[in-house]
């Protein structure tokens, strides 16, 4: 479900959510970001098992095609980082929906090339174009994230830590686009 679905299921007609400002200023005392999809569903994932209910954050991101000086193909960093703001907001909607709901932030990525086998458990191809999707629940991203740069209130995950937390997020590795 769109997420101006569930925020109008959740808050009085006419209603506007703001987070407090914290002492320290971080937080700003704004209307709270909103985050892309609630997910309703049986349990999800096939390697650890993300909750049943899900609050999604997408992050689309672009592995560029990388080669090797002898032509074979690079293994591309895969770009981990969000802002604060992602952050301070999905901690916000996970406590307002409460018991059987937990925050993601699913990375989609667009790749240039087909992705080697082995490196995605989740491929699929839509209008000519491959992707590829990892999922970290909130939790696992706020236990081990770092600040990638202060001035913009960005956060990210070392390549290391991303690799032992991100699930899958659909059920057997099969994504279907309609």
């Amino acid at each position: 479900m769109a997420v101006n679905e569930a925020k109008r299921a959740l808050l009085p007609a006419g209603a506007k959510l703001v987070m407090e400002g914290d002492e320290a200023g971080g937080v700003g005392g704004g209307a709270i970001k909103n985050f892309d999809f609630v997910v309703y569903g049986e349990q999800m994932g096939d390697q650890g098992g993300l909750a049943e209910n899900l609050l999604v954050e997408v992050k689309g991101r672009r592995l560029p095609r990388l080669r090797l000086a002898d032509g074979r193909p690079a293994k591309a960093r895969l770009e981990s980082w969000v802002t604060m703001g992602d952050v301070e907001a999905l901690k916000v909607w996970e406590g307002l929906f409460g018991a059987g709901y937990e925050a993601v932030f699913v990375f989609v990525y667009w790749c240039d090339d087909v992705p080697p086998d082995g490196l995605f458990a989740e491929v699929f191809e839509f209008q000519g174009r491959w992707y590829t999707v990892r999922a970290v629940t909130l939790g696992d991203y706020e236990a081990n994230m770092k600040v990638r740069s202060p001035k913009w209130r960005t956060v990210n995950l070392a390549s290391g830590d991303f690799e032992r937390v991100w699930r899958g997020f659909c059920p057997r590795g099969v994504l279907s686009v309609v």
